[in-house]
């Protein structure tokens, strides 16, 4: 397990910070200077507009999840807002750390920046970069620290999916062509019930199901259906999604009802909660060093399409065992053969290739996947939540954050630009 020897404190820009990072370092007797800057955690307790997302009140905890002086808060105890099933940790494998701080610059809309102008510039609460076993930079912003278990929102779906290539391994689940309604009767007879788990995992049900995160769509209304107190069953909750728009597996369609399908279909296969399994069969084998959480529904099914948290090392963790093909701490936690089927970059023409082209993104096993031309896959959630995984040089990243807007940020764009100078950075060594 990681120590702590060395602690860095970045100091703010305000008055304020200042003053806090001064009393900070006077007690632990530390400096910030170049002889410090090692690979050791980096904590701030400001950030980009930190103002606007709460500085002044401690960056508070409260419903609503999206009010932006509540992200920060909300998106680091996500327990605290609503009912989750634990994940405990055991004995924590290994991370090293790097004896000086990754030195790195990366072009973004024709000017050169540094890993510091771009925490200076986008709302992250936390960035780990890391290769084999080794921390490379470790940053968190809004006074969060690598205590705090960081809301995944659609990075889970990754989870879920890794956790179906381990029941099938299993045998818990037979084939993954197999229909959802084999193993949740419950949905016998529905549109999502007669789909296969394989067009399920690739998001090609073909079921109608509008999600664009303007708050009157399918997905709200699927979530509010999850939360209320109604005396609605999971299974009956998606039964309510019930008409096919294109033949299963002919058409891409992102929809956050698939995962949930898995979720249920991993709980009835392998008689466990969803947060159980993964407990089990990641968590505890992987060497997680902290607990996680997973947020649960109003009948104790965990969200299996998002809602998951963890620190950002565990995130790292799972993130490097992906990079080694679903094997660490000395075992094989994920079956090879499915994380290479899951992460395999698809032809152009493929309903899997979203972007046509020479190397378009495609989406994989609940993952999505870089243009590249090696295998280099991405797990994404909304507001700027991004884990890149590349399986050729064992090079991971992850970044947590609190973007305003769901999609299409440009500092996603810019996240982009830093990944691919940091993989070009490792291609050299």
């Amino acid at each position: 397990m990681l120590g702590h020897p060395k602690v860095r404190r970045r100091i703010g820009r305000t008055p304020k910070a200042i003053a806090i990072a001064v009393a900070i370092l006077s007690v632990i007797g530390l400096e910030d200077t170049a002889s410090s800057r090692d690979a050791s955690p980096v904590f701030s307790p400001t950030g980009p507009d930190a103002s606007a997302y709460g500085e002044a009140l401690g960056y508070p905890i409260g419903a609503p999840l999206k009010l932006q002086s509540n992200m920060v808060g909300n998106y680091s105890h996500a327990d605290q807002l609503d009912p989750t099933h634990r994940v405990t940790a055991d004995k924590p494998s290994l991370l090293a750390r790097a004896p000086q701080e990754l030195e790195l610059s990366y072009t973004f809309q024709g000017q050169t920046h540094t890993l510091q102008d771009y925490l200076d510039r986008n709302p992250t609460t936390s960035l780990v970069g890391a290769r084999d076993d080794t921390i490379l930079f470790e940053h968190y912003q809004y006074g969060r620290t690598d205590h705090d278990r960081f809301y995944s929102q659609s990075m889970a779906k990754t989870i879920t999916g890794m956790l179906i290539g381990i029941a099938i391994d299993e045998g818990a689940i037979h084939s993954i062509d197999d229909l959802a309604q084999t193993y949740v009767p419950a949905l016998t007879g529905t549109v999502l019930g007669q789909t296969t788990i394989r067009a399920l995992l690739q998001m090609t049900s073909g079921i109608q199901f509008g999600q664009d995160y303007g708050g009157s769509d399918d997905d709200a209304k699927l979530t509010r259906l999850l939360f209320s107190r109604s005396a609605l069953s999971t299974s009956d909750v998606i039964s309510q999604f019930n008409v096919r728009a294109a033949p299963p597996g002919t058409h891409w369609h992102y929809a956050n009802i698939n995962p949930e399908v898995l979720g249920l279909v991993l709980t009835q296969a392998t008689h466990m909660t969803v947060a159980e399994y993964l407990q089990r069969r990641i968590w505890e084998p992987m060497g997680a060093e902290s607990d996680a959480s997973w947020v649960i529904d109003h009948n104790g099914q965990e969200i299996a399409y998002c809602c998951f948290s963890a620190t950002a090392r565990d995130y790292a963790r799972f993130a490097l065992m992906l990079a080694h093909d679903g094997a660490w701490n000395g075992k094989q936690i994920v079956p090879k053969k499915w994380v290479l089927e899951g992460t395999q970059p698809v032809a152009a023409g493929s309903p899997l290739a979203i972007e046509q082209g020479a190397h378009p993104w495609g989406y994989g096993y609940l993952v999505w996947l870089m243009p590249a031309p090696r295998r280099t896959f991405v797990m994404e959630g909304v507001e700027g939540q991004r884990i890149f995984i590349d399986a050729a040089t064992h090079l991971v990243l992850v970044h947590t954050a609190v973007r305003r807007k769901p999609t299409h940020d440009v500092g996603d764009s810019e996240l982009v630009a830093l990944w691919r100078a940091l993989l070009q950075q490792a291609d050299a060594r």
